[in-house]
């Protein structure tokens, strides 16, 4: 198994004056708690993958999203799309978390390192199918829609990556796990009505992104409201719930054919302790959200099905904690650096 986490591309966005909580240190403290542990530090070299070294071309994006928009982010429109999708201006026309006078980088930067987090999605799912297991500390952007980019997430990293290697017949079918706090919407939207990429998505019951109508005025499915194959709704004060229906959906999940790769939206937002407004109607323990990753782990271990775990959402300077509580033992569980199929921690 291995862990791909490069230290050269930050992923808090304080350098570009936005107030956003998505800090570096739930990467770079989740990777120093696990080198805490001596005999993982003494092998790091075989687990610890240090360098995003895939790219994207515009061709990869164009597979998922619609040419138009793809244009948009490659011309002078690109800030005009940022400021939307990272919600900078609101209603009234005034900056919201966004302070130009405060960054450090011209906005239009974030956008390299956009496609650097994407390529990296890309590099986790080779890794994973080349040694059964890979986490990318990064990745995870399942609110983009074919023609629009929504919270936070300007492209669908989890969908470009499942149709590059689609297009390069490395897999045919592809499982999307989607863990986060929030409804994996841009994902189900975007893989609708296609039988090679099955979802689930379990996450909030109410608020953002489903607080919107559920059809447009032309009776359309909004594309929020677009369902994944399996969704597992969880409503305020239902936590003790969260763990019993994850494992019916993942059955649920198991009734299908098996794929080549499951990606993993591991989204550290259900925590208690994590700090994003929108997601504060679901408030998992610790205990509990380790619990939630083994369980998946554990479940795909025991078919041998390859998985990819991405970072996802998590906000704040606790965050880190869930995926040191979890990577730690797979990594003790699995022999840190061999190259094949790991059991799950727990096991």
């Amino acid at each position: 198994m291995k862990i791909l986490f490069d230290r050269e591309h930050p992923l808090g966005l304080q350098d570009f004056g936005i107030a956003i909580p998505v800090r570096d240190s739930r990467a770079l403290r989740a990777f120093e708690a696990i080198l805490r542990n001596a005999w993982l530090a003494s092998r790091r070299a075989a687990w610890h993958v240090p360098a995003v070294t895939e790219t994207l071309s515009p061709q990869d994006l164009a597979r998922v999203h619609s040419p138009e928009y793809v244009a948009r982010l490659f011309s002078d429109a690109l800030a005009e799309e940022l400021i939307r999708t990272y919600e900078l201006i609101d209603e009234h026309g005034a900056y919201h978390r966004y302070a130009p006078s405060q960054a450090r980088l011209p906005l239009a930067q974030l956008f390299g390192r956009i496609l650097h987090r994407a390529a990296g999605t890309v590099q986790c799912a080779r890794l994973a199918l080349e040694t059964g297991f890979c986490f990318y500390f990064g990745g995870g952007m399942h609110h983009a829609h074919r023609d629009f980019g929504h919270g936070f997430c300007l492209i669908n990293d989890i969908v470009i990556a499942a149709r590059k290697l689609q297009a390069e017949g490395r897999v045919r079918r592809i499982w999307v796990i989607d863990v986060d706090a929030h409804k994996g919407d841009g994902t189900a939207d975007l893989t609708q009505a296609d039988p090679s990429v099955r979802t689930l998505s379990i996450h909030m019951a109410r608020g953002w992104p489903l607080d919107g109508p559920a059809r447009d005025a032309q009776g359309r499915v909004s594309p929020a409201h677009v369902p994944s194959d399996i969704d597992i709704p969880v409503a305020p004060g239902e936590e003790a719930e969260y763990l019993p229906r994850l494992a019916a959906g993942l059955k649920h999940l198991d009734a299908f054919e098996h794929p080549d790769l499951a990606v993993v939206v591991s989204g550290a937002d259900p925590y208690e302790h994590d700090e994003l407004p929108s997601a504060r109607e679901l408030r998992l323990s610790l205990e509990q959200m380790t619990a939630r990753d083994r369980l998946v782990h554990r479940f795909l271990a025991e078919r041998a099905i390859p998985y990819a775990g991405l970072m996802a959402g998590g906000y704040g300077d606790r965050v880190w904690q869930v995926y040191a509580r979890f990577l730690e033992p797979a990594l003790m569980a699995g022999r840190a650096g061999e190259d094949r199929p790991v059991q799950a921690p727990g096991t």
